[in-house]
């Protein structure tokens, strides 16, 4: 049942906003304390197992810039929606990986989908709400972007002790699904 007011469709977009910039930004952060465990599990070097790391952060640099003009092109809803798909099914495939090469490749792909996900779920608030509310809305988003990064290790060790590091993807599952669904549900189709 689609919604029907303004204002829940301003809340869902809200939430999905917040999700998908927050499953970004503690995807940063999350697999630090898991990468001893990676490095065994696939016996990989520590040099090696770095490139888990770096391969997200090169690819999300490279694919950050172009995302304004996919979004000009195609439709920002559109554009939203299959970076949450992608950024989520390239978490599912992380945590599935049997290989440091799979692994890598599989956390360039997050890095691409993701990149669109801070600045464009940003665009689609600004958008969407009255200018006199923009400040309220930034300050709810910004709660995105700064507790990702610090609850990611946190979290990352409670998973990789509690279950594996496996886990510290497939977290991102049931959390891109609802942001999925909330820029979906919040945004006018186009």
């Amino acid at each position: 049942m689609p919604l029907r007011s303004i204002a829940n469709r301003r809340l869902a977009l809200a939430a999905g906003s917040v999700l998908s910039t927050l499953i970004y930004a503690v995807d940063a952060t999350i697999i630090n304390v898991a990468l001893p465990n990676m490095r065994g599990s696939l016996q990989a070097s520590q040099d090696q197992i770095a490139w888990v790391l770096t391969s997200y952060i090169v690819v999300s640099a490279i694919a950050t810039p172009p995302a304004a003009w996919f979004a000009a092109r195609f439709g920002l809803r559109r554009v939203l929606s299959v970076s949450i798909i992608g950024f989520t099914a390239g978490s599912v495939l992380c945590g599935l990986s049997t290989s440091l090469e799979e692994l890598v490749v599989f956390r360039m792909v997050q890095g691409a989908f993701g990149a669109a996900l801070a600045p464009l779920s940003q665009v689609a608030l600004l958008q969407e709400y009255p200018r006199e509310k923009h400040g309220r809305v930034m300050a709810l988003w910004s709660i995105g972007v700064m507790v990702g990064p610090i609850i990611g290790p946190t979290l990352g060790g409670f998973l990789t002790d509690a279950l594996s590091w496996h886990w510290t993807f497939f977290i991102n599952l049931p959390i891109g699904i609802l942001a999925w669904l909330g820029i979906v549900e919040g945004m006018p189709a186009e």
